[in-house]
C-alpha cells in the first residue's frame, strides 16, 4: 500500500496522523447509527472506524475498491463494512442508505462543501463529523461577527449545534496538502431545510462588502425592506455577517409578504 500514489483527480491526500484518526472516533456522537464514510482511501479512518461501529463506505477510485476489498476481507464477510464502487452523487440521487446514519469522513476536499449540504439536508442523517479544508470548516462553524459567517454558517446553525474538534496541519497526510485541514462536527437537531430560505440567503450574501439592504434591494422594494428592518430593529446599515441567524429567518418571513416578492432568476 505504501507504494498507492494519490490521484489528484479525486482530491486524494491520505490521512497518516494516527493521534489525528483518534481524535476522530472519540469525537463521535454516541449512539446506534450506522457510520457513512465517504472516500474511505486506504481505509486508515475505516479500520478505526469498524472496530465501533458498522460502516457503509462509498469510494469513486476502483484501484482503491480493491485494496479496501482485500483489506477488510473479514469485516466485508461479517457485514461489518458495506463498500460501494462509484460516485456517491450519483447514489445520493435516491436514497443513500436505508437507516439513520452518521457521516464520518476525511472528505475529498473538491466536494466536501457539496456533500455536507447534501447531508444536512437528508432526514436519515444525524450527526456530520468531517475533515475538510480550514477554510471550509471556519464558514460552516462561524458565529455571527465573524469574518467568514455567511450562508453556510445559517444553514448550519438553522439545522443543529457546530464546532471545530481539531485542527491539522498538512504533515498528517501523504502527500501533504498546500492547505491547513480541520475536523469539526454538526449534531443535527432539525431537518427541516428550505430551498427559497437559501435562495434569500445567496441573495444576502452576494457581495458581502455591501449593506444587507443592498443586497435584497435587487430583489425588494428599497422602502419595503427598510420598513421590515425597522420592524426587527435591525441597523440598517448592516452588513451581512453582522446579522444573526435568527434574525435572518426573521427577515425572509417578513420579506415573503412583501408585495415585491423574489424575482424570477431565469
Amino acid at each position: 500500500m505504501k507504494n498507492v500514489i494519490a490521484k489528484k483527480k479525486f482530491g486524494q491526500n491520505f490521512l497518516k496522523d494516527e493521534s489525528v484518526l483518534q481524535k476522530i472516533v472519540e469525537a463521535m456522537p454516541n449512539n446506534n447509527n450506522k457510520v457513512v464514510e465517504i472516500g474511505p482511501g486506504l481505509g486508515d479512518l475505516t479500520k478505526f472506524l469498524v472496530d465501533v461501529k458498522s460502516v457503509e463506505a462509498f469510494e469513486v477510485d476502483t484501484d482503491l475498491c480493491k485494496i479496501l476489498q482485500s483489506r477488510f476481507e473479514k469485516e466485508i464477510a461479517t457485514n461489518r463494512f458495506r463498500l460501494k464502487c462509484g460516485d456517491v452523487l450519483e447514489a445520493w440521487k435516491s436514497e443513500l442508505v436505508e437507516e439513520s446514519y452518521d457521516l464520518v469522513a476525511n472528505l475529498p476536499y473538491y466536494i466536501a462543501t457539496n456533500i455536507i449540504l447534501k447531508a444536512l439536508a437528508d432526514p436519515k442523517c444525524k450527526n456530520i463529523l468531517v475533515m475538510v479544508q480550514l477554510e471550509v470548516a471556519e464558514k460552516f462553524c462561524a458565529d455571527v461577527g465573524d469574518r467568514e459567517f455567511g450562508a453556510l454558517s445559517i444553514i448550519t446553525q438553522s439545522l443543529g449545534d457546530t464546532r471545530i474538534v481539531v485542527k491539522v496541519p498538512p504533515s498528517a497526510f501523504e502527500p501533504q496538502p498546500k492547505v491547513d485541514s480541520a475536523v469539526f462536527l454538526i449534531e443535527k437537531q432539525s431537518n427541516r431545510s428550505d430551498s427559497d430560505f437559501e435562495l434569500f440567503l445567496r441573495a444576502a450574501f452576494s457581495q458581502p462588502r455591501k449593506t444587507l439592504i443592498k443586497n435584497l434591494s435587487a430583489h425588494y422594494a428599497k422602502d419595503l425592506l427598510q420598513k421590515k428592518f425597522s420592524e426587527l430593529n435591525l441597523i440598517q446599515t448592516a452588513r451581512p455577517h453582522e446579522v444573526s441567524t435568527n434574525d435572518y429567518h426573521q427577515l425572509y418571513k417578513k420579506t415573503r409578504s412583501l408585495d415585491g416578492r423574489r424575482e424570477s432568476r431565469n
